[in-house]
């Protein structure tokens, strides 16, 4: 009994049931504000006023989650009666040294708001950073995250956003080559590419109807005759554009017998 008296006189002391009850109060409140920014994300007419409502929620979130723990660590220290005030005070002097501290975490939140205020690019856009191009999966005040075709992910500090570019602010062009032996018949070729391959590329869902262009020849490699075609599609099937156009040149060109070269060596033997 003494055991289990002392325990419910612990638990009954203003210090530890204020604490646990700060706690799960700030739990409980950002899960509250995070299900509700959440259901709003989702709204929106066009999918470019959604992907702008995820960007949004997100930066919204983080801002909560940081006021939330402020505000629970203050009540935490007032419910110990340590001086706040005072504490404020000298919080003033720390941050003025922390400012010049923290010059670039400063410039990343300031660039974060930027983007945020400018619809510089949002959470989905296809964006390119030297020589990374990518979806920007998630977008934060210090850093955006940006994911390419093969998984990779890569993180820019927003103090760089000078040398991010947006590509999604038009409809991309994808420009496909089409490599054929020297053996074969020039003009049978263009009649394969202008009648059977573009008509079957503008069937796609994701490219658009009658874009789809011949160029002509772009170049006379060293094993092939290389032959260029241009179309038009959606940002964000780009990558996926660009692989079915490839397995339709490559059933069209097999059906028809067209030989499609790859290196080959010759060795000569001395008699």
């Amino acid at each position: 009994m003494n055991i289990i008296t002392k325990i419910i006189n612990v638990i009954c002391k203003k210090e530890v049931y204020g604490v646990v009850i700060t706690i799960l109060l700030s739990f409980f409140l950002y899960h509250i504000i995070a299900r509700v920014l959440d259901k709003s994300g989702t709204k929106g007419e066009t999918g470019y006023e959604r992907k702008k409502r995820i960007t949004i929620t997100k930066i919204f979130k983080n801002i909560s989650k940081y006021i939330i723990l402020i505000l629970a660590i203050l009540t935490i220290l007032s419910i110990f009666e340590i001086n706040i005030k005072g504490m404020l005070t000298g919080l003033g002097i720390t941050a003025t040294i922390l400012g010049l501290a923290l010059q670039d975490t400063l410039k990343d939140i300031i660039n974060g708001v930027n983007l945020l205020s400018e619809n510089y690019f949002i959470v989905g856009d296809i964006v390119n950073y030297n020589d990374f191009t990518g979806e920007v999966i998630e977008f934060g005040f210090r850093s955006t995250k940006i994911k390419n075709a093969n998984g990779e992910v890569l993180i820019v500090a927003n103090r760089n956003i000078m040398e991010i570019r947006n590509l999604s602010q038009e409809e991309p062009s994808v420009t496909v080559e089409i490599s054929v032996a020297y053996e074969e018949d020039n003009k049978k070729i263009e009649h394969i590419i202008k009648k059977e391959i573009l008509p079957a590329l503008e069937k796609l869902t994701e490219v658009y109807e009658e874009s789809a262009v011949y160029l002509g020849i772009k170049e006379l490699g060293s094993n092939s005759v290389n032959h260029l075609i241009k179309f038009k599609c959606k940002r964000e099937s780009h990558w996926q554009a660009k692989r079915d156009a490839n397995a339709i040149i490559y059933n069209i060109l097999t059906k028809q017998g067209i030989r499609i070269p790859y290196p080959q060596l010759e060795v000569h033997h001395e008699s």
